[in-house]
């Protein structure tokens, strides 16, 4: 079975929770502060692994969750930071994030990384606390908790060479004439569901990586037959082999045929017109197919290159091998992504954000405060602690937060809620 788009839930590691904790010396009379911090979490990092082919084992594990950071200790010691959870994927991997669309990462090279999910940072134990004012501070942070994400993985299969046409024109009986490859052949339309690959060498012993890939019929690119199962793989692939049967035996008129794989491949991506193709005249052993290929000539013109061959008798792919050969060697590498559509981690510094907060009432009269930021600062509070309870009041207040809900109209005694847990509004 090939794999080639599945969904999967991936979990960074939560940093580890700062210590409370204090010295006992001799001769130092109060002791001091001496609670470490929390590890770092775990991040999830994706690796390509060559000898993987499809995405087959996330359909049997589709959540990853990395470790946490080990909690701060006593006497300064700061916990374990954890290793990265390495998941392993094969070549030819996009990663999309399923909620904004965006292209984490593109993994197309053997050991390639990208990290998916960053591990969150440990808390900070009392010792970071100190102050002159409060030399014994009974402060800790908790651990940030880790990244969490619902992520796309699309398979794209990676060859220098695509093989399109319609059904059952004779795609898989060519690959598996010029490569080692044994696709499943038979007489009927869609004989191939997925991708096949095999490594051609030409008579020059030059050799290249060619795909056989699932039949492609008019309106494709809107998801009709086997649609963007097909065409997601043929975006990789740097040369274009189109091939078309010439013996019009099952009814169909070749020069049609020509126009609407090309109109399907146009609709699909734009970008994929922009890649050289080889017309592949296929069945030249049948008795109606010289005369279609003189029809043929005429109506697409010298400019366009076309091969006579029969995959059965072997008839001309000498030359066709070799011009696909010379093809690969002169096409460079298209880029699959624009630079835009790709997630660029940028760290901003000393920018205050729009909104780092939003305020809403709920019928019942609750005020609901939510946002990333005072979200992350209330996870990482040790609310059995006076002192981290009073650290938050403040954090709230520089923020601006009681000064909007009282704009909002809140008065003592009334009920606030961050994310699931309710407090009084106290003035």
């Amino acid at each position: 079975m090939f794999v080639d788009k599945v969904k999967v839930f991936v979990k960074s590691g939560d940093g580890g929770n700062g210590m409370v904790a204090y010295r006992r010396e001799k001769y130092v009379p109060d002791g001091g502060p001496a609670g470490g911090d929390g590890g770092k979490g775990a991040d999830v990092v994706f690796v390509v692994d060559e000898g993987l082919r499809t995405l087959m084992d996330f359909r049997y594990q589709r959540h990853f969750k990395a470790e946490r950071g080990e909690n701060g200790r006593p006497k300064n010691q700061h916990g374990k930071s954890r290793e990265p959870m390495m998941v392993r994927v094969p070549p030819g991997t996009t990663v999309i994030d399923e909620q904004s669309g965006k292209i984490i990462a593109d993994l197309t090279e053997d050991g390639q990384k990208a990290v998916i999910a960053k591990g969150g940072r440990g808390g900070r134990g009392n010792t970071r606390f100190a102050t002159p004012a409060n030399p014994a501070p009974e402060i800790a942070e908790n651990g940030e908790p880790g990244e969490e994400r619902s992520i796309m993985l699309e398979l794209k299969v990676l060859a220098d060479v695509g093989l399109v046409g319609f059904p059952s024109v004779g795609k898989s009986t060519l690959l598996s004439v010029v490569s080692a490859a044994k696709p499943k052949i038979a007489d009927y339309h869609f004989t191939t569901l997925s991708p096949n690959l095999g490594v051609v060498e030409t008579d020059d012993h030059r050799s290249f990586v060619m795909a056989d890939l699932p039949g492609l019929i008019e309106g494709a690119h809107s998801g009709v037959g086997l649609g963007h199962q097909f065409l997601r793989h043929i975006e990789r692939t740097r040369v274009i082999v189109h091939v078309i049967d010439m013996s019009g035996l099952e009814g169909r008129d070749p020069y049609e045929d020509y126009v609407t794989i090309n109109e399907e491949l146009k609709q699909y991506n734009m970008r994929l017109t922009e890649r050289p193709q080889i017309v592949v005249a296929n069945k030249m052993d049948l008795p109606t197919s010289q005369e279609n290929l003189d029809v043929f000539r005429e109506m697409v013109g010298e400019d366009v290159e076309i091969f006579p061959i029969s995959a059965v008798t072997k008839q001309g792919l000498s030359g066709l091998l070799r011009s696909i050969a010379d093809k690969v060697e002169t096409t460079p590498e298209f880029p699959l992504y624009e630079e835009e559509q790709i997630e660029q981690r940028v760290v901003y510094k000393f920018e205050r954000r729009e909104d780092p907060f939003t305020i809403s009432r709920e019928p019942d009269g609750t005020f609901v405060i939510e946002g990333e930021e005072i979200e992350r600062i209330f996870k990482m509070t040790d609310f059995n602690r006076e002192d981290s309870v009073q650290r938050f009041s403040r954090k709230m207040r520089h923020m601006g937060i009681d000064q909007a809900l009282r704009d909002r109209g809140a008065e003592d005694g009334d009920t606030v809620r961050i994310l699931k847990y309710e407090f009084e509004f106290v003035e």
